[in-house]
């Protein structure tokens, strides 16, 4: 079945990824013991994401979605091969150029990714299919992490990297099973941006800005990309410095999130159609947010270990609720043939975002202190979780999707 060779090619290629970004992080700290060092590695991955959103939306929108990632999981698979020459901690600048590659490919995928997923669903099983979808993310999630340290103690950043080249390799083949058709785009009539230049690469912010639900959702990412840079950059010092961990139990605490996710996606798939999808992506930010807000100030009161892991398996819960009504928000409003676009252009500015979190983190993590830095990720959720809640108790977000908007 076509939707499940989507979803067995994300869990590979993802299981792969969160071994190579976990060993990463912890490996990159515990070279040079600065935030700042290990803001630069996010950096790296988060400038190309600025500049590439757009023509990445333009690329899923005009071309075949299936042959895209297929192409970006093979030349992913190639940036890898660098890695395996950094086997001394004079070679560790050979990182950022890698990370930077890498993320100027991966925009491509995730767009295509984000507007093929709805073709194969449908409109009626497009929240499980966003359920399952996120479960898969969570069981990657859960085998990448909770073995990424293990594998970087075991061989360094060359083994990361052979194990990550892997999975690319492996997703590609994967999605060869998807037909050929099923990536082409929907044809919905003339559109007067096709083949435009500037005004192709912004259709997607006019989209945005014609639909009250995408508007809503464009300061969603914001908001939450702040946090979620702030995160990526402190979590490793945060196990490190703050709980006194090793990097077995950094990786083990990252993927014990997806234990909760799992629970989580294995309700919202049960419920389906049933969920509105507005009210539990308010307050599935909301509760994510605080059990995020507890996880990082508990260290206040107590040096133990055991309440991460238990903090962490809670957020997951509202977490997979969270991912699963938001996308089938994003992917209903932006309409079968604007969705490369329109997330084209969430992930700028979702990178924008995390791109000025990441140097809040690398700049204040060291002066302030982690804890007050890294609370930030769970108190943006907390009010990102309560723009939705207010916005959806307005009609206009219920309206026509942005596509109908279109000139």
């Amino acid at each position: 079945m076509p939707l499940f060779a989507l979803l067995g090619a994300g869990f590979i290629s993802l299981t792969g990824d969160w071994i190579l970004r976990t060993g990463l992080a912890w490996q990159v700290y515990a070279l040079t013991g600065s935030t700042l060092a290990a803001a630069g590695t996010v950096l790296a991955s988060l400038i190309p994401q600025t500049l590439l959103g757009p023509p990445a939306g333009v690329r899923a929108d005009r071309g075949n979605r299936r042959h895209t990632m297929i192409a970006v999981n093979l030349l992913l698979a190639l940036c890898l091969i660098p890695l395996l020459a950094v086997t001394s901690a004079d070679r560790v600048w050979i990182i950022w150029p890698v990370v930077a590659a890498q993320s100027c490919l991966v925009p491509f995928f995730v767009a295509a990714e984000s507007a093929l997923l709805p073709s194969l669903a449908g409109a009626h099983g497009l929240v499980r299919a966003n359920a399952l979808n996120a479960q898969v993310r969570d069981v990657a999630r859960l085998t990448g992490a909770g073995i990424g340290g293990a594998v970087a103690a075991a061989g360094g950043l060359p083994l990361l990297a052979a194990v990550d080249a892997a999975s690319f390799l492996a997703a590609a083949a994967l999605l060869v099973a998807v037909p050929a058709r099923a990536g082409r785009v929907p044809a919905t009539g003339h559109d007067p941006d096709a083949g435009r230049g500037w005004r192709d690469l912004t259709g997607g912010l006019r989209l945005i800005s014609r639909s009250p639900a995408l508007r809503v959702f464009g300061a969603f990412f914001v908001i939450t990309g702040v946090g979620e840079a702030i995160m990526a950059t402190l979590m490793a010092p945060f196990v490190r410095d703050v709980l006194h961990a090793s990097a077995t139990a950094y990786g083990t605490v990252l993927a014990a999130q997806a234990i909760g996710g799992l629970a989580g996606g294995a309700a919202v798939a049960l419920a389906g159609h049933r969920i509105s999808p507005w009210p539990a992506a308010a307050w599935g930010a909301v509760a994510f947010g605080a059990a995020d807000l507890a996880l990082f100030l508990y260290p206040l009161a107590t040096s133990a270990l055991w309440p991460a892991y238990a903090l962490i398996v809670l957020a997951g819960l509202p977490g997979a609720l969270l991912a699963a009504a938001g996308m089938t928000i994003v992917q209903t409003a932006a309409g079968p043939a604007h969705r490369g676009r329109v997330f084209g252009t969430f992930l700028t500015l979702e990178a924008l975002a995390m791109l000025a979190g990441t140097l809040t983190a690398g700049a204040l993590g060291d002066h302030l202190g982690i804890i007050p830095v890294i609370a930030a990720q769970g108190a943006a959720y907390c009010l990102a979780g309560l723009l939705l809640a207010a916005a959806s108790r307005r009609a206009t977000v219920h309206r026509t999707p942005a596509a109908a908007l279109a000139p």
